[in-house]
């Protein structure tokens, strides 16, 4: 079994003018990006919490009208923040208004300081990881069944309605974002259709084989999950650029430099390539450019000139 390689972007929402958002969503969509993401946050993160933030599925409707043929989604919903039915008929809406582009991206939340400040509970990590898979059951049932009903320990609906139905059939994709090994993995192995993280090809590797454990313990196929990874993007064909914008990013990600460049793909294209090899060999098949405001075009228009190219090929399942 082979995937073809996808490409994305995500744009944090903060600290950055509806202007500039609409602009670099049409640049992605333009250069036939496949995927597009928001984020989940009230407040910035890593940085000014008193900064702007546009909420993040607002933003993502909005910016879904302004595009044509990329797919959308937040990366991730926060589960915290509004209940699980509520999210299945955001999810069904926003699928029949832009013709079955949803991706659904979900997670147990984790910005304490957010959750505080606008009376959001804020429950322990191994709850809020339990919510997440009811949660994940409470959309599937809603999206697939006439009159949902079901009872889970912290979420219950009764003969629930969700109509129109969403237009992608049996139902949109969904994503789940962490790295947890003992309680998120398994949740993606039991109802993800697609997973996200950050890390080394090295780190990947492990948590793939971790994964495929979960798997193997359901019966169900590895390969069957896509792997997708979070990458901020430095490239430039300008080594004397190089360092400054290195350090430019990182200050804008409140981390090392060091820390920065292990988990960025940086450099020139042909550098950017070589690193996105390594991840296709593990069986990561989808690339997220993790961006952050003020953003560069000329470097997505780098990636989708020089990088998409040379790496959009069939890609071997995980070993």
């Amino acid at each position: 079994m082979t995937k073809a390689m996808r490409f994305g972007i995500q744009t944090g929402p903060q600290h950055v003018s509806w202007a500039e958002l609409v602009d670099i969503w049409q640049v992605a969509d333009g250069l036939k990006f496949d995927t597009a993401w928001t984020f989940d946050h009230f407040f910035p993160i890593m940085s000014d919490p008193k900064g702007s933030q546009l909420e993040g599925w607002v933003a993502l409707t909005a910016l879904a009208m302004k595009t044509q043929q990329v797919r959308v989604g937040t990366l991730v919903t926060g589960i915290t923040y509004r209940e699980p039915a509520v999210l299945a008929k955001m999810g069904a809406t926003l699928d029949v208004i832009t013709g079955g582009r949803l991706e659904m991206g979900l997670g147990a939340a984790w910005f304490q300081f957010e959750h505080e400040a606008l009376g959001i509970p804020f429950p322990p990590v191994a709850e809020r990881i339990k919510r997440l898979g009811e949660a994940c059951e409470v959309i599937t049932r809603m999206w697939t069944e006439d009159a949902a009903t079901w009872d889970g320990t912290y979420y219950h609906i009764k003969e629930a309605y969700c109509n129109p139905k969403p237009v992608q059939k049996p139902r949109p994709p969904i994503l789940i974002g962490g790295s947890g090994e003992q309680l998120t993995l398994k949740m993606v192995a039991r109802y993800a259709d697609s997973w996200n993280a950050f890390g080394t090809p090295d780190v990947f590797k492990h948590k793939i084989d971790v994964l495929r454990r979960h798997c193997e313990a359901i019966g169900r196929d590895l390969n069957a999950i896509e792997k997708s990874v979070s990458l901020p993007p430095v490239l430039t064909r300008d080594q004397s650029k190089l360092d400054a914008m290195l350090a430019d990013m990182a200050s804008r990600r409140a981390t090392s430099l060091d820390e920065a460049k292990a988990n960025m793909l940086w450099g020139s294209p042909e550098q950017a390539i070589k690193k996105i090899e390594a991840y296709r060999d593990i069986g990561v098949t989808h690339i997220i450019l993790s961006l952050r405001a003020p953003y560069d075009a000329s470097q997505l228009e780098l990636f989708a000139r020089e990088v998409i190219p040379a790496v959009r090929q069939q890609v071997p399942a995980a070993r």
